[in-house]
């Protein structure tokens, strides 16, 4: 946020007394207008879910072994009790493997929602690239973003135009 403020306000001291044309977009405010992104971010949703079922169930499964081997506990030489806790020991690293893949950083999630997403953020960029050329704009904040906008004047916000580049209607 600061960076971008900063380049701002670089910008505007690198050009002079020269007026720099700019507007506000709500990127938020346009995916919500999208369908496909609602497709796109409700598939997304299934999947995780479905994913942390799955890890839940492992996780359940693990926890009845531990409980079973504390029942089992008195009664097991020390060769079963060792063998029975690496057992346990070794369903729960594969059930938190399991996690860190689905829903790490660049896990399966993040690659999914790479595949779906980022081509509907690809069209919204370029739309708002071809707005903002179209109509003169040195600049184009989105709102949505990081960037803090303490005000924006309601007349600067583009993102109905935007709309309209992507065929979309209010």
């Amino acid at each position: 946020m600061k960076k971008l403020l900063i380049a701002l306000f670089l910008l505007a001291a690198a050009t002079g007394a020269q007026a720099q044309h700019y507007c506000i977009i709500d990127s938020k405010y346009i995916l919500d207008k999208m369908s496909e992104y609602k497709d796109a971010q409700g598939k997304l949703d299934n999947i995780s879910k479905a994913w942390q079922e799955e890890i839940d169930k492992q996780m359940a499964e693990v926890d009845k072994m531990y409980k079973g081997y504390q029942a089992e506990k008195p009664m097991l030489s020390d060769d079963m009790r060792n063998k029975r806790q690496d057992e346990i020991v070794a369903r729960e690293k594969a059930a938190k493997d399991l996690q860190k893949q689905r829903f790490g950083y660049e896990g399966d999630l993040f690659k999914k929602r790479q595949e779906f997403i980022k081509p509907i953020q690809d069209r919204l960029f370029n739309a708002v690239q071809k707005m903002a050329s179209s109509k003169g704009y040195d600049l184009a904040l989105d709102k949505a973003g990081g960037v803090t906008l303490f005000y924006a004047d309601p007349k600067l916000d583009r993102s109905d135009d935007v709309l309209k580049i992507l065929g979309i209607n209010k």
